[in-house]
């Protein structure tokens, strides 16, 4: 039972009247009525359970009846705080004018702590009885020193262990999938390496991927994995061109890797800032500035330096892997002038798998008049001739096909998650992988001067991604 000091007068007067039956006058002082309290107190102790039961009241000890009778402290106005957390603070003189008063309520020591990041404000609470606010206790007279004072402090520090952790859980995701995409890129080196030293028709091995993604992309629309996009024709118009560079880009890069060895072919491909730079300025006007300009040096010389003392080295295979470097460079610069309206632009991964079918349907009729689809029983018997046999070659076909289409994917859902300077590290680093596995994985003979150049083609790269942030100053008029 909660109750104040009228309303425990009021119960008194009710039980005086439930006794006697007769109507009692309200008090005129407070002797008069601290009389009729105790009154009320012996009239209620006396009476018997039985009673108590017949007319419906409870008895309480006297003691509870005591404490009821003190008079609760007088409350504090509520003011809208519009900040959050708050602490309060009150003066020694107040505590010890508080304990003076003889008032029950305990008193609050200094608890004040400053904020860097919040102005330092005050504000004076008045302590009217009539608007109570949440049990604060009283702190004595709202002038002079005697005031409560509520000022902002800094947020805790447990408060940032959600953002914390919400950190920890995205770093770890981000780094789950680069090793993926690291992982799918070294698998399908090997596995398509492997199969195009035996199986010599790189156009039927680029249609055998494309046709497996293109799979892949049907079954992820249909069961609703991603989202099916709706194209307008405009749409399919603009991607039109990119997914025609992507389809020479992966088709020249096969060529290659059916020619020289895998750290050779990657090695050549370090040369693509190189192109991208030369297509920006040919095309979109961005010129370079001169710390690119320099980066692209090492590229160029270690490339070089390389390709003199590469042992698998020939012509085929080198212009493969450069004109495989313009195609998906002149696919990077497409991609920034025909997909301008942002209100018609896609996402990455729905771009890709738009651009994974419509290389398939652009490469079946090439495929079919230039190599004829060579995957038969014949064809294959030939090629088990060159180390692998039938099961082998569907298998590791099956297999380079679902990497190369997974490490795309993945390569996609980094780029939404990262900036493209750090995506573009990664992608240095990921050459890296894969020249090192490749090496150790075939037994590539390696001498020390293509490792250097190598070794320099590569920190180009990496000198390029680290430059590419750097903004020239505009100019003042």
């Amino acid at each position: 039972m909660t109750v104040c000091c009228s309303g425990f007068g009021a119960m008194q007067l009710d039980l005086v009247k439930r006794r006697d039956d007769t109507p009692q006058a309200a008090p005129t002082s407070l002797t008069e009525s601290t009389k009729l309290e105790r009154s009320a107190i012996r009239t209620y102790t006396q009476i018997s359970p039985s009673k108590n039961a017949e007319r419906g009241v409870h008895p309480l000890p006297l003691r509870r009846l005591r404490r009821l009778r003190r008079p609760p402290p007088p409350r504090l106005r509520r003011r809208p705080l519009r900040f959050d957390p708050v602490r309060l603070s009150s003066s020694s003189s107040a505590a010890a004018a508080a304990r003076r008063a003889g008032d029950a309520a305990p008193a609050i020591p200094g608890l004040s702590v400053s904020s860097p990041g919040l102005p330092r404000r005050s504000w004076c609470l008045g302590s009217p009885p009539s608007r109570p606010w949440g049990g604060v206790p009283y702190l004595g007279s709202a002038s002079g020193s005697d005031r409560l004072e509520v000022r902002a402090t800094s947020v805790p520090e447990a408060a940032g262990e959600g953002e914390k952790a919400g950190g920890l859980g995205k770093t770890v995701e981000l780094g789950m999938l680069f090793g993926l995409w690291y992982l799918f890129n070294i698998y399908f080196n090997i596995y398509n390496k492997q199969v195009l030293k035996a199986f010599h028709y790189p156009t039927n091995v680029t249609l055998a991927q494309f046709t497996v993604g293109s799979v892949l992309v049907i079954l992820m629309w249909t069961f609703n994995l991603y989202k099916r996009p709706k194209l307008s024709r405009s749409q399919l118009l603009a991607i039109v061109p990119l997914a025609v560079v992507h389809t020479l880009g992966n088709l020249f890069t096969n060529m290659s890797l059916g020619k020289v060895a895998v750290s050779f072919t990657h090695t050549i491909k370090a040369m693509e800032p190189f192109f991208s730079v030369l297509l920006s300025a040919m095309f979109l006007g961005e010129f370079p500035s001169i710390w690119v300009v320099s980066s692209l040096l090492p590229i160029v010389g270690g490339v070089a330096l390389a390709s003199m003392t590469e042992a698998s080295f020939n012509w085929a295979g080198f212009w493969s892997a450069m004109a495989s470097n313009l195609s998906n460079q002149s696919r990077n610069v497409l991609s920034k002038k025909v997909m301008v309206n942002k209100e018609e632009s896609l996402d990455n991964i729905t771009l890709f798998s738009i651009i994974t079918l419509m290389s398939f349907v652009l490469l079946f009729p090439v495929t079919f008049f230039t190599e004829g689809l060579k995957f038969t029983p014949a064809s294959l018997q030939a090629a088990a001739q060159q180390g692998l046999n039938v099961q082998q070659v569907l298998t590791r076909s099956f297999l380079a096909a679902l990497c190369f289409h997974a490490y795309q994917q993945v390569s996609y859902m980094i780029l939404q998650r990262v900036s493209p300077v750090t995506h573009s590290v990664g992608n240095c680093v990921k050459r890296v992988v894969v020249i090192v596995s490749s090496v150790f994985f075939f037994r590539t003979p390696v001498s020390p001067i293509n490792s250097l150049g190598t070794g320099l083609a590569l920190a180009g790269v990496f000198l390029y991604s680290r430059v590419k942030r750097i903004k020239p100053k505009p100019k003042t008029a």
